[in-house]
């Protein structure tokens, strides 16, 4: 740009927040677009939208007609608000029906009101993810690339637009991983502040320092622990992260200690860091989960809340509302793992990478005539929970790269990812015998995108490379990218539930599987 050195850092240094604030700009457009359309209650926004508005109304979840009943008399004009306050049983923790519950506290109990939130929540990720991506590479551009790929991811997109937990559950653990990196670059240069300097003011390696300086305070790492809670009481897949990103931690102290110096980093970590670590991030999170059910608590009539009370046994000396809570916890489990009814869009996460089998949110046929259908054939109005195909893909293989990086060249930014990637994934194979879908997925997303963006900034080259060398990279990044913007703008209509010709719906029905 022909600007001088000072200038340049400024322009630079501004980009920093410039971009990422454009790409959320982008994300947030088309994320609240006829965000209150369709007007109706899609797929499991039955349970988890009602559960809000009761917990908004009684601190606890109250009793609700079956939904045949309830759903149509929430969107009647007048409408007629069900709610009975008799405690109901519900298979998950408050936190992300909270959040919901804001949305409806300022736009009622209406289709706008119990997924703003969602949307909000969902551009902010966007945002999230480029700041994370910016710190995880060093470069503004791939940091933006990251963000602007889920921007365009079809499954973010649509959990961004329904009153869902799993899209609280990814925002909440992104902002953890956040944290993390913040914490990580911070202890290293305390590590590296603290180091000796030579005669000539050169800085190496002290084996002393390396094993016995301090980190001082980490708040950052206190931060992630409080959102780590916050995403476990949405859902408890959060714990999974928890406790994956507890083993990244103490490596990545290892690795600082280790350049630091220290002949035996382990050793050194479990002396000075790891007790830390572990108060930082499980009683926080601990705290967090509590504090969240604190309506539950503080009420007289939410399910179980007085199982204990007057009960003795060898656990007596705890609380009567903790043991209470333990009692409630324990039949919430249960019923996660057995639950094994038979649904239709239910899939084995062996499929999800290459989107085998995605759910169908919501499908309607107008007849022509009807809601501006005017193909003769009759038209669709459908809302898939369809990844943008061809990111994913490139996905699967960014993770094969991830993991040649991670394994043959010890690049702790494909760890990173790696191991964000593997706490959202991995535990569901424990669980292939329950009802599971594909849309659980949508944790992940982030770092499947991070891992994308480390794959294109690998083609295009690093610096230094030759120009015809980087001019190559650009063309295949650019073409790539464009693809995917493609791609996600042809499937459009079927994550928003646009009318088109029903043979216009089945020709992006590219796998039968997905019917």
């Amino acid at each position: 740009m022909g600007l001088g050195p000072v200038p340049a850092y400024r322009v630079a240094r501004a980009m920093g927040w410039l971009g990422p604030v454009l790409v959320a700009v982008l994300a947030g457009a088309i994320r609240f677009w006829h965000l209150g359309q369709p007007r109706a209650v899609i797929f499991d926004e039955t349970y988890y939208a009602k559960d809000a508005w009761s917990l908004l109304r009684l601190g606890y979840e109250g009793t609700w007609p079956d939904r045949k009943v309830a759903d149509p008399q929430i969107l009647a004009d007048p409408q007629v608000i069900p709610l009975s306050d008799t405690p109901s049983f519900v298979a998950h923790p408050p936190t992300g029906k909270w959040v919901i519950a804001l949305g409806e506290w300022m736009f009622g109990l209406n289709p706008l009101g119990w997924r703003f939130m969602a949307a909000v929540l969902g551009t902010l990720s966007v945002l999230m993810l480029c700041r994370t991506g910016r710190r995880l590479f060093r470069s503004t551009v791939l940091g933006c690339l990251a963000g602007a790929l889920m921007a365009l991811d079809g499954l973010h997109y649509v959990m961004s637009r329904a009153a869902l937990l799993d899209l609280l559950v990814m925002f909440f653990v992104l902002a953890a991983f956040g944290c993390l990196l913040i914490d990580r670059d911070r202890a290293r240069s305390r590590l590296a502040a603290a180091l000796p300097v030579d005669g000539d003011g050169h800085v190496g390696p002290d084996q002393d320092t390396g094993e016995r300086a301090g980190t001082g305070l980490r708040p950052w790492r206190l931060a992630a622990g409080l959102f780590l809670g916050l995403a476990a009481s949405t859902k408890w897949n959060g714990l999974y992260f928890l406790v994956f990103f507890m083993v990244l931690t103490v490596l990545w102290d290892v690795g600082a200690r280790r350049v630091a110096g220290a002949r035996h980093p382990y050793r050194a970590v479990l002396r000075k860091d790891l007790g830390a670590s572990v108060l930082s991030l499980v009683p926080v999170a601990v705290v967090t989960y509590l504090a969240t059910w604190t309506g539950w608590f503080l009420s007289d009539d939410g399910y179980g809340r007085h199982w204990a009370d007057g009960r003795g046994g060898p656990w007596s000396w705890i609380p009567a509302p903790l043991r209470s809570l333990w009692h409630y916890e324990y039949g919430v489990y249960r019923f996660n793992v057995g639950l094994d009814t038979f649904h239709k869009y239910e899939s084995n996460p062996w499929s999800w990478l290459v989107l085998g089998r995605p759910v169908l949110f919501s499908y309607e046929s107008p007849e022509p005539g009807e809601e501006g259908c005017h193909a003769v054939s009759g038209c669709s109005q459908a809302i898939l929970a369809l990844g943008t195909p061809l990111l994913w893909w490139s996905a699967c293989c960014a993770l094969v790269y991830l993991l040649f990086r991670w394994a043959l060249r010890r690049d702790w930014r494909a760890g990173a990812v790696l191991c964000a990637v593997g706490a959202g994934y991995l535990p569901w194979f424990l669980y292939q015998d329950r009802t599971i879908f594909s849309f659980y997925a949508v944790v992940f997303v982030p770092y499947l995108c991070l891992a994308v963006a480390m794959m294109l900034g690998a083609l295009l080259g690093p610096p230094g490379m030759s120009d015809g060398r980087r001019a190559r990279g650009a063309v295949a990044v650019g073409t790539l990218v464009l693809l995917i913007a493609w791609n996600f703008i042809y499937f459009f209509p079927i994550y928003t539930g646009l009318t088109i010709p029903y043979p216009g719906w089945h020709t992006r029905m590219w796998l039968d599987t997905w019917i």
